[in-house]
């Protein structure tokens, strides 16, 4: 049989090159979407530009490649930075969507879709679990753009039958996590003072609740989704919730070091508690998918501060 060929965009970010490594290890040819041509992407993976913002340029990409899975990861990720510019949000996640998804059915109708959406759609859903069904309201741009997205997706699939999936992603984490993520701060600064490189960490909210999986666990449900015998759209959460507090005691304990001793609460960084607590119930991704996450959240934390810890320690990383 013929190679299956993926387009990933997003592909320079966590959750694109752990997919990309995955399809790869499984023989498939794989394209990244990028927006500059030097941009680095995995051994192995080929390259095509677009661009979020320049719908012609997404369309070319879908044209150029024809493949017959698309994943569709890129978006700006980063929540606070969606209300400095709400309209560019929108366009960058649900415009981009909407070129997509038409360009994918105008292009060859079989093709697969996953797109990435994110808990935030949920917002003050007034319940917690959430499911596929729970009530969307999401409280900032960000969340608005990505229920765009979502809601894109599934008028789509019932109008035209086209093969696409939402994954209703939530916290997911790796040592390719950006810097600028709550979960890469704790694990680097767990890993500078360990190191005597810092003394003290300074963080806000230790009670606010996050659900939190590996990146390598998530992409895999996204892989799965799209080889299932019909499209859905499935929440890909670890389904328990914790709470900062949690992630930073276990951080410092994989460093050997008493948390308590070294963080500092800056009460300026606390905001109001969240309406609702965003914990997913993933359900139907395991019983529709079979999908089970192989890592531990304890497993997860370790590995980041580990990294951190041979990142910052040449000998350690040799």
């Amino acid at each position: 049989m013929p190679r299956r060929r993926a387009l990933i965009t997003g592909i320079t970010g966590q959750d694109g090159w752990y997919l990309a490594e995955l399809l790869l290890a499984r023989d498939y040819e794989v394209i990244g979407m990028v927006r500059r041509r030097e941009a680095v992407v995995p051994d192995g993976v080929s390259t095509v530009r677009g661009d979020l913002l320049d719908p012609p340029t997404l369309r070319a990409a879908l044209e150029a490649t024809r493949p017959h899975e698309l994943y569709h990861l890129a978006a700006p990720t980063f929540v606070p930075d969606s209300w400095d510019d709400p309209g560019e949000t929108l366009s960058a996640i649900g415009g981009a969507t909407a070129t997509l998804l038409a360009a994918a059915r105008a292009v060859d109708e079989s093709t697969r879709v996953w797109v990435s959406t994110s808990s935030e759609i949920f917002g003050d859903a007034g319940e917690s679990p959430q499911t596929e069904r729970s009530p969307m309201r999401p409280r900032s741009p960000y969340g608005v753009a990505k229920l765009a997205a979502h809601g894109l997706v599934g008028t789509m699939r019932e109008r035209f039958g086209l093969f696409a999936c939402s994954g209703i992603t939530y916290n997911h984490e790796s040592p390719r996590r950006s810097e600028q993520f709550l979960s890469r701060k704790v694990a680097r600064g767990a890993a500078a003072i360990k190191l005597g490189l810092e003394h003290e960490l300074v963080l806000g909210d230790l009670d606010a609740v996050r659900d939190w999986s590996h990146a390598v666990d998530v992409v895999e449900a996204a892989r799965l989704a799209l080889q299932h015998d019909e499209p859905a759209d499935y929440v890909v959460a670890s389904g328990i919730g914790r709470s900062v507090r949690d992630f930073v005691a276990a951080a410092f304990g994989a460093a050997g070091l008493d948390w308590r001793e070294h963080v500092r609460v800056d009460q300026s960084l606390v905001r109001a508690p969240e309406p609702v607590v965003l914990v997913g119930d993933p359900s139907r991704a395991r019983r529709q998918l079979g999908w089970h996450p192989q890592r531990s959240f304890e497993d997860l934390v370790a590995e980041m501060v580990e990294a951190d810890l041979a990142a910052a320690d040449p000998e350690r990383a040799g």
